[in-house]
């Protein structure tokens, strides 16, 4: 029997996350305003409702990621996960970016992606020392110019 991410409408209107293609990786998520309403977005980030709650199974690990169609018209998601035992109703993050000074989020709009992963399960050990890398302590653009 697969796998199932259950989930659960918690209004009229809300819709199951849904893949736009065959080959894409993310589901993508709704926004489900009351009424049929909209939410104007700016510079501060606003939570926009889906609707929907979810459940997935144990060991996999649910992100909630921006749509680059959006990115391309200064709108962005903050990137986040969804813990296996959250049963709340999924918002997703959003604010405007670059010139892009307020966007419009209608009911039904296409806002994010979730993406779903197993999870590695490892366990932490302390270590007094790391093997070294070729990178070693490099921090941030260490790899580039």
């Amino acid at each position: 029997m697969p796998e199932l991410l259950r989930v659960k409408r918690l209004r009229p209107g809300a819709r199951l996350p849904a893949r736009a293609t065959e080959g894409a990786s993310g589901y993508d998520l709704y926004a489900c305003l009351d009424d049929g309403g909209f939410i104007d977005l700016g510079p501060d980030v606003t939570l926009v409702p889906t609707g929907i709650a979810i459940e997935a199974p144990p060991g996999y690990d649910v992100q909630v990621r921006p749509r680059s169609g959006l990115g391309r018209k200064g709108v962005n998601v903050v990137f986040g996960t969804i813990d296996a035992d959250y049963r709340g109703e999924v918002l997703v993050s959003m604010y405007t970016f670059g010139t892009t000074v307020w966007y419009r989020v209608r009911d039904g709009d296409r806002i994010a992606q979730l993406v779903i992963a197993r999870l590695a399960d490892l366990d932490v050990a302390e270590a007094a020392e790391l093997s070294l890398s070729a990178r070693d302590t490099g921090g941030h653009g260490s790899t580039g110019r």
